[in-house]
């Protein structure tokens, strides 16, 4: 039964609908069209209005974006509040928001969803430009807009009313609508979208990679532009999620593949050369062995390009699949606080740029934990000692206590005093991202490893998915050693990656795995031309990132830690590999918004494994987040869900 709060803000998604060319049609310079309709009747009846009705969809994803982050991160384990910090955030952090919190809203989600129901409901199908139809790769985006934002509402929710149908009057809220949970939402709506799999996004009649500026800020001259592309989510995408919420790790792995291999193009983000510090240049040290400064001593720099950090600029799009890019200024559209939070004004006006460390401010509301400081400071970084050529430089691959690169990366730090103030720039330009390439891949080797081939989840962390993988030696064994046959046979077969195809659309330069994005020389070498070639210029094995060595490690965390006895079985491999992509997901993706949600889906699978006891799951996350002292026992499930209002 639909309570009274839920009904409330059903009433408040049904006004949207009622309302909806009225919302759509006062479409600001950020996402503006040619459209003139501004017809009562639900007439989507040729190309410009199925544009002008898709950027209506998107301003309503505007209007979740800051919300979309902080539920996602607040209630994570790698961000601390301030003094600072609004009451709101802090009330998300130690769980004890209520249905008066700012960001516990339903309602823009269901904005979302009516808009989707409304184009999905009333968008004629059917119109061709010659043989090509110009309206379905619009209709099937909808569609997978909407699973998405059921998605968020089955995630933050334990169950949600569930509509399709338009809702355009009042009167029809009193149908009767299911609620569901999760696995509900996900069993209703994957089927129907299970026919579009292997579709793109739709470009919204701008070609190729065209960008669309719309104004730039007062603290800097270069316009902010936008990719029309890249702000829907490929239905594959959306896919592999819900499944892999639900634990169908199989499905989840299919639709990851697919994205890659026929809607991705070329995969650069798994392709990123290493970071480096200022000492470590393209993996090699410039000192004597002995003399490789620690962790306190390097500050991050970005030698080469692409890299990590640069992926987060102003109009960069290397690696991003999904983003929500905000408004340059309150008069172009829907503006975000998110910069504001992190401690960088984006919005700063040409006055106030004037003081002293503008456009940074000193009331910085959200910092990283120290738990995420911890785990990027004592990941050990992975370099070559000098050597006088290049040649014997393969045999040289050290361990330095030297940290991770990636979050020192995007802090903006300076010393006051005997204070260390820090300011994060992820959100320096106003962008928020739902997908990357890297987070998929993370996400895919994830599924891999609860299907039973932890050394192929590894892989995608060490050495990326490459042609090295079939590369063998004189005598006919394997030289990446540590894939077994079966995980070798099943990236060739059942989840086709390592296929001809494929291998030969991947970059020249050579591939790498995601740890190497800040750990350095974490992957293996094969310093051939082409990483296409493979044969006798592989070097495996010098790393010292190394699958037995990095799994036993965590396993000695694991039973540290939580007071379990750890075995040698194919099950203790696996949760101890998820522990490892856990962590790797908070290095690559921290203040993304997808924190809690790792957090949650793996405590969830860890508690279905049962391999440790029915809830190691929920003590697991427990003792993430103990830090925060939430006021709610966080090994109970229920207490997992927010309060619907």
């Amino acid at each position: 039964m639909i309570t009274k709060n839920i009904k409330k803000y059903i009433v408040a998604a049904c006004c949207v609908g009622c309302g909806c060319v009225a919302t759509l049609t006062s479409c600001s310079d950020m996402l503006e069209t040619e459209s003139s309709r501004q017809n009562i009747e639900p007439t989507i009846g040729d190309k410009t209005d199925s544009v002008f009705y898709a950027f209506g969809i998107l301003q309503a994803m505007q209007e979740l974006a800051d919300q979309y982050v902080l539920l996602g991160e607040m209630r994570g384990d790698l961000v601390k509040t301030t003094f600072y910090t609004d009451n709101n955030l802090r009330q998300l952090a130690d769980f004890s928001a209520t249905t008066k919190n700012k960001y516990d809203s339903a309602y823009v989600y269901y904005r979302v969803i009516n808009n989707c129901n409304y184009y999905i409901a009333h968008c004629n199908t059917e119109l061709y430009n010659g043989s090509t139809n110009v309206i379905i790769d619009k209709y099937v985006a909808a569609k997978a807009i909407r699973a998405w934002a059921y998605l968020q509402l089955g995630r933050n929710y334990d169950k949600v009313p569930f509509f399709t149908e338009p809702l355009t009057m009042i009167s029809q809220i009193d149908r009767g609508y299911p609620e569901m949970d999760l696995a509900q939402i996900v069993a209703e709506l994957a089927p129907d979208l299970e026919q579009y799999t292997g579709y793109g996004t739709p470009t919204l009649g701008y070609p190729g990679n065209t960008q669309i500026s719309v104004g730039s800020p007062n603290w800097e001259s270069t316009a902010k532009q936008f990719l029309p592309r890249l702000c829907f989510i490929p239905v594959d995408v959306v896919l592999s999620d819900m499944y892999l919420e639900v634990g169908n790790y199989d499905q989840a792995a299919r639709h990851l593949v697919t994205y890659f291999t026929r809607v991705a193009g070329e995969p650069t983000s798994n392709y990123l050369a290493p970071m480096a510090s200022k000492s470590i240049s393209n993996g090699r040290f410039s000192g004597a062995d002995d003399d490789l400064p620690d962790r306190s001593a390097i500050s991050a720099t970005i030698p080469t390009t692409p890299a990590w950090s640069g992926l987060f600029s102003r109009n960069n799009i290397n690696d991003i699949v999904t983003y929500i890019p905000m408004a340059s200024s309150a008069q172009n559209g829907k503006t975000t606080n998110l910069p504001l939070f992190f401690g960088f004004d984006y919005y700063a006006t040409p006055e106030e740029k004037q003081r002293s460390g503008a456009p940074y401010v000193d009331e910085i509301q959200l910092l990283p934990s120290d738990a995420l400081n911890l785990l990027s400071d004592s990941t050990d970084y992975y370099y070559y000692a000098a050597h006088t050529s290049q040649t014997d430089m393969f045999d040289s691959v050290r361990v330095a206590k030297a940290g991770d690169m990636r979050l020192r990366s995007i802090i903006h730090q300076e010393a006051d005093g005997d204070t260390v103030i820090q300011w994060i720039d992820k959100y320096k330009y106003a962008n928020v991202i739902l997908y990357r390439n890297s987070t998929l891949w993370l996400r895919l080797a994830e599924c891999l490893n609860r299907l039973g081939m932890p050394d192929a989840a590894f892989a995608i962390l060490k050495d990326g998915i490459c042609e090295q993988m079939l590369s063998k030696y004189a005598d006919g064994t394997y030289q990446m050693g540590y894939l077994t046959d079966g995980s070798r046979k099943n990236l060739q077969t059942v989840y086709p990656l390592l296929t001809n195809e494929f291998l030969k659309s991947l970059p020249a330069a050579g591939s790498y795995g995601i740890h190497t994005h800040g750990a350095g020389k974490a992957v293996s070498d094969y310093p051939g031309t082409s990483n296409v070639t493979g044969g006798s210029t592989y070097h495996p094995g010098k790393s010292l990132y190394q699958y037995d060595r990095i799994i036993g490690m965590k396993m000695a965390e694991i039973a540290k830690t939580y007071s379990v006895t750890v075995g040698t079985t194919k099950q203790d491999t696996i949760n101890a590999v998820e522990d490892i992509i856990c962590d790797e997901l908070a290095l690559e993706a921290a203040f993304e918004g997808n924190r809690w949600y790792d957090l949650k889906r793996m405590a969830t699978h860890k508690n279905s494994d049962a391999l440790y006891g029915a809830n190691f799951g929920g003590v697991w996350l427990a003792r993430k987040l103990a830090y925060k002292n939430p006021v709610v026992d966080l090994t109970d499930k229920t207490n997992w869900y927010l309060p619907f209002k």
